[in-house]
Protein backbone atom coordinates (compact mmCIF):
# COMPACT_ATOMS: atom_id res chain seq x y z
CA UNK A 1 0.00 0.00 0.00
CA UNK A 2 1.25 3.43 -0.97
CA UNK A 3 0.28 6.77 0.59
CA UNK A 4 -1.69 9.30 -1.48
CA UNK A 5 -3.31 12.68 -1.00
CA UNK A 6 -6.82 13.06 -2.40
CA UNK A 7 -8.39 16.50 -2.67
CA UNK A 8 -12.01 16.54 -3.82
CA UNK A 9 -14.06 19.57 -4.87
CA UNK A 10 -17.71 18.85 -4.13
CA UNK A 11 -20.64 20.69 -5.70
CA UNK A 12 -21.46 23.75 -3.53
CA UNK A 13 -25.22 23.02 -3.44
CA UNK A 14 -24.43 19.87 -1.45
CA UNK A 15 -22.80 21.81 1.40
CA UNK A 16 -25.93 21.55 3.56
CA UNK A 17 -25.87 17.74 3.49
CA UNK A 18 -22.15 17.17 2.93
CA UNK A 19 -22.24 13.73 4.57
CA UNK A 20 -23.94 12.04 1.60
CA UNK A 21 -21.36 12.98 -1.06
CA UNK A 22 -18.51 12.38 1.40
CA UNK A 23 -19.88 8.92 2.15
CA UNK A 24 -19.93 8.27 -1.59
CA UNK A 25 -16.27 9.34 -1.96
CA UNK A 26 -15.30 7.24 1.08
CA UNK A 27 -17.10 4.25 -0.45
CA UNK A 28 -15.22 4.74 -3.75
CA UNK A 29 -11.89 4.68 -1.90
CA UNK A 30 -12.70 1.69 0.30
CA UNK A 31 -14.27 -0.34 -2.52
CA UNK A 32 -11.01 0.06 -4.46
CA UNK A 33 -9.19 -1.55 -1.52
CA UNK A 34 -7.92 1.64 0.10
CA UNK A 35 -8.09 3.04 3.59
CA UNK A 36 -8.58 6.66 4.64
CA UNK A 37 -5.97 7.64 7.23
CA UNK A 38 -7.13 11.22 7.75
CA UNK A 39 -9.78 13.59 6.44
CA UNK A 40 -10.07 17.37 6.62
CA UNK A 41 -13.02 19.44 5.39
CA UNK A 42 -11.67 22.82 4.31
CA UNK A 43 -15.16 24.21 3.72
CA UNK A 44 -16.68 26.20 0.88
CA UNK A 45 -14.19 28.31 -1.06
CA UNK A 46 -14.21 30.43 -4.20
CA UNK A 47 -12.70 28.74 -7.24
CA UNK A 48 -9.93 30.35 -9.26
CA UNK A 49 -12.04 29.80 -12.38
CA UNK A 50 -15.54 28.52 -13.13
CA UNK A 51 -16.06 24.77 -13.23
CA UNK A 52 -19.35 23.48 -14.65
CA UNK A 53 -20.87 26.97 -14.25
CA UNK A 54 -19.97 27.02 -10.53
CA UNK A 55 -17.90 29.70 -8.79
CA UNK A 56 -17.58 27.90 -5.43
CA UNK A 57 -16.88 24.37 -4.22
CA UNK A 58 -16.53 22.48 -0.94
CA UNK A 59 -12.92 21.35 -0.56
CA UNK A 60 -12.23 18.06 1.22
CA UNK A 61 -8.68 16.77 1.73
CA UNK A 62 -7.97 13.11 2.52
CA UNK A 63 -4.83 11.12 3.15
CA UNK A 64 -5.36 7.60 1.85
CA UNK A 65 -3.38 4.38 1.58
CA UNK A 66 -4.06 2.54 -1.70
CA UNK A 67 -2.93 -0.64 -3.41
CA UNK A 68 -1.21 -0.24 -6.78
CA UNK A 69 -4.31 -0.77 -8.99
CA UNK A 70 -6.64 1.47 -6.92
CA UNK A 71 -5.70 4.96 -8.25
CA UNK A 72 -6.93 4.11 -11.74
CA UNK A 73 -10.21 2.69 -10.39
CA UNK A 74 -10.75 5.73 -8.17
CA UNK A 75 -9.96 8.17 -10.99
CA UNK A 76 -12.35 6.44 -13.38
CA UNK A 77 -15.14 6.48 -10.81
CA UNK A 78 -14.63 10.08 -9.66
CA UNK A 79 -14.63 11.26 -13.29
CA UNK A 80 -18.27 10.17 -13.67
CA UNK A 81 -19.49 11.12 -10.18
CA UNK A 82 -21.93 14.05 -10.40
CA UNK A 83 -21.25 15.35 -6.87
CA UNK A 84 -17.54 15.83 -7.59
CA UNK A 85 -16.55 18.88 -9.66
CA UNK A 86 -12.81 18.09 -9.66
CA UNK A 87 -10.35 15.93 -7.76
CA UNK A 88 -6.61 15.60 -7.40
CA UNK A 89 -5.00 12.30 -6.43
CA UNK A 90 -1.22 12.46 -5.95
CA UNK A 91 1.41 10.34 -4.25
CA UNK A 92 2.85 11.62 -1.00
CA UNK A 93 6.35 13.04 -1.22
CA UNK A 94 8.10 11.32 1.72
CA UNK A 95 11.09 13.69 1.62
CA UNK A 96 8.77 16.69 1.72
CA UNK A 97 6.73 15.20 4.56
CA UNK A 98 9.87 14.53 6.65
CA UNK A 99 11.19 18.03 5.98
CA UNK A 100 7.87 19.52 7.09
CA UNK A 101 7.88 17.46 10.29
CA UNK A 102 11.44 18.57 11.05
CA UNK A 103 10.50 22.19 10.41
CA UNK A 104 7.51 21.94 12.78
CA UNK A 105 9.68 20.27 15.43
CA UNK A 106 12.32 22.98 15.23
CA UNK A 107 9.63 25.67 15.48
CA UNK A 108 8.26 24.04 18.64
CA UNK A 109 11.76 23.84 20.09
CA UNK A 110 12.36 27.53 19.41
CA UNK A 111 9.04 28.42 21.04
CA UNK A 112 9.84 26.40 24.15
CA UNK A 113 13.33 27.95 24.33
CA UNK A 114 11.80 31.43 24.22
CA UNK A 115 9.38 30.51 27.01
CA UNK A 116 12.27 29.20 29.12
CA UNK A 117 14.15 32.49 28.64
CA UNK A 118 11.06 34.47 29.74
CA UNK A 119 10.71 32.29 32.83
CA UNK A 120 14.34 32.92 33.78
CA UNK A 121 13.87 36.70 33.60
Amino acid sequence: MKDYELTVLIHPDLEVDIDAPLAKVREIVTSAGGTITSEDNWGKKKLAYRINKEDFAVYVYMEVALPSEAPLKISNTLNITDEVLRYLLVTVDEKGRKALEEQELSAKNRASDQEDKKDEE
